[in-house]
């Protein structure tokens, strides 16, 4: 197994997550690829995993803390680590190391700039970005949201954890009309997709919704609501994990419509 760094070889790959099989994909648009264009030359760091016949199956994505949706001091927080685990395309790479492989090399790359730890998010229930695996990586608990853990791993003594950055407030509606609105930050497709389904099926019904869009990987726009990546429909959040279909979206944008008076 070799951990390498992103190269512009593999950049097309890296934007659909390794999924380039995938039929969905295609629905995430170019939103990922415009994340990196603006991040790339602020400390963004992007490692990929190969096996033994040199095919790329996991990667990892780190960014400095000042960027991400926690706040914190002299840091970096990691975005995602993904190995491959679909039987489609390039096939399951789990359980070979390179989960662990990927989050080494980039605590390493990151050590080696000086900063005083690394942050990640994590899940308290068994499913995607488990807390409990970087748990057994040495990671602690720093803060937590609902189910999201933000785990935490000082390289220095008497470093300071991180701390989610709260929702500072919740969109409004307009009487008359439903509205939906999308808040995107550009570096995950999934979520990348679930903005695109609500896109279009919001413009099926005309004037009687209103389609409302927050880039958050612009920061001031993500500091002023404390919000990243989102779904609302007349000011309820939908359910974006694992990403609704485009068919339940747009049922319920034409629940609200009908609710119109």
């Amino acid at each position: 197994m070799k951990i390498e760094s992103l190269t512009r070889e593999d950049e097309k790959l890296y934007f659909v997550c390794l999924e380039d099989w995938s039929t969905e994909m295609p629905e995430a648009s170019d939103h990922k690829e415009h994340w990196y264009e603006k991040m790339k030359d602020k400390g963004l760091g992007v490692k990929l995993a190969k096996d033994d016949n040199g095919v790329i199956g996991g990667m990892i994505q780190y960014i400095p803390i000042e960027y991400s949706n926690a706040e914190g001091k002299d840091s970096y927080f990691i975005n995602c680590i993904w190995v491959h685990g679909y039987k489609e395309g390039r096939g399951d790479f789990r359980k070979q190391g390179m989960g662990k492989a990927l989050l080494k090399a980039a605590e390493d790359d990151v050590k080696s700039k000086g900063v005083s730890g690394i942050a990640a998010w994590g899940v308290t229930l068994p499913f995607f970005m488990r807390a409990a695996w970087y748990k057994k990586q040495g990671y602690m608990i720093g803060d937590k949201v609902g189910i999201q853990a933000l785990l935490w791993k000082p390289f220095k003594e008497g470093a300071d954890a991180p701390k989610w950055i709260r929702q500072k407030k919740a969109p409004e509606m307009i009487d008359g009309k439903v509205t939906v609105t999308s808040f995107i930050n550009g570096w995950c497709p999934a979520q990348n997709i679930i903005f695109e389904r609500a896109k279009r099926a919001s413009a099926e019904f005309g004037d009687k919704v209103i389609f409302k869009k927050y880039d958050t990987s612009e920061r001031e726009t993500f500091l002023e609501w404390g919000i990243s990546d989102a779904l609302y429909i007349n000011g309820k959040t939908v359910n974006t994990g694992p990403p609704p279909s485009y068919e339940k979206i747009r049922k319920l944008i034409e629940k609200s419509v009908k609710k119109i008076k």
